[in-house]
């Protein structure tokens, strides 16, 4: 007996009119008493007197008013209380991310989201890609942000569309702030910062060339920030992605990219087959929605 049946059936106890109960429900009277006369097939029961000016139930009909009203109660409290748990879900969600330009696009997708889940909060851990996957394989961080290169065997991912720039961070009073571009041999027998990660290594390397063997670096940094503070003590160049440096003081901090020009990209990742909390899982989904991933070709889940 299907529910809709249900809620036919004590529309015409209420109305006792099958053809006022038929307006109410915009289905053909024909339709409505077909419904009714497969019901009394299906319980082996009359339920119904058919009068000349209205219906009116058998004993059979008056217990089934009964349990029908019982069980639709019941099926709306349900659907109310799966509502409410919805709008409830609450929780906290940790992201991981490096100082990175793709950093813009989270409050799009945290603003977002909490408009619909208000309970929510976002712990924020910002460290390399290393370091956050480190973090999600323990754990301790549901989704990361991060900077290709990276080895994402373990999770599903995102590319992003955003390019990451690598530049030369200076002060705006030193010569090389004077160029539209820094060449490898611009930086040839400098004191540079070079980062951390060996990966990001790799791809410098590359990109210097013959030059790399020949450069002076006394130092190395995981976060641009703190290169930045080293940079503004004269101490050396800093090789680092642009990032948020819009967000800067350029009075005090300067930038120049590289040429030829030298660019990364990033993902959002999350490690595939992992058993995130109901919080996590909606922001998942919510993140495919928002950048309509399910479309792009970049999507590898």
């Amino acid at each position: 007996m299907e529910l809709r049946v249900l809620r036919y059936f004590l529309t015409v106890v209420r109305e006792e009119s099958i053809t006022k109960a038929a307006e109410i429900l915009h289905i053909t009277q024909p339709t409505l008493s077909r419904q009714l006369s497969q019901m009394e097939e299906e319980t082996g029961v009359k339920l119904f007197h058919r009068g000349a000016r209205k219906i009116t139930l058998t004993s059979e009909g008056l217990l089934l008013r009964r349990r029908a009203e019982e069980i639709l109660q019941l099926v709306d409290k349900t659907e109310r209380e799966l509502v409410q748990q919805e709008e409830q879900v609450e929780g906290k969600i940790t992201i991981g991310c490096g100082e990175i330009a793709s950093v813009e696009l989270l409050p799009d997708l945290f603003a977002s989201f909490r408009q619909k889940y208000p309970r929510v909060t976002f712990d924020i851990y910002t460290a390399t890609a290393d370091h956050v996957k480190e973090q999600m394989d323990k754990g301790l961080v549901d989704i990361g942000l991060l900077l290709e290169p990276v080895d994402m065997e373990k999770y599903d991912f995102i590319r992003l569309n955003q390019k990451e720039r690598w530049v030369v961070l200076m002060r705006p009073d030193d010569p090389l702030a004077e160029k539209e571009f820094i060449t490898a041999e611009d930086l040839e027998e400098l004191p540079l910062i070079l980062p951390r990660r060996m990966r990001v290594q790799g791809e410098l390397a590359s990109w210097f060339g013959d030059y790399y063997e020949k450069l002076h670096v006394p130092f190395t940094s995981n976060l641009s920030s703190n290169a930045a503070i080293m940079v503004y003590g004269g101490l050396a160049y800093a090789l680092v992605i642009e990032g948020l440096m819009l967000f800067w003081d350029q009075a005090r901090l300067t930038y120049r990219p590289l040429y030829p020009g030298l660019g990364s990209t990033s993902v959002l990742a999350w490690k595939h087959s992992q058993p995130f909390g109901l919080a996590v899982t909606k922001f998942i989904s919510h993140i495919k929605s928002l950048l309509n991933m399910s479309k792009s070709s970049n999507l590898n889940i």
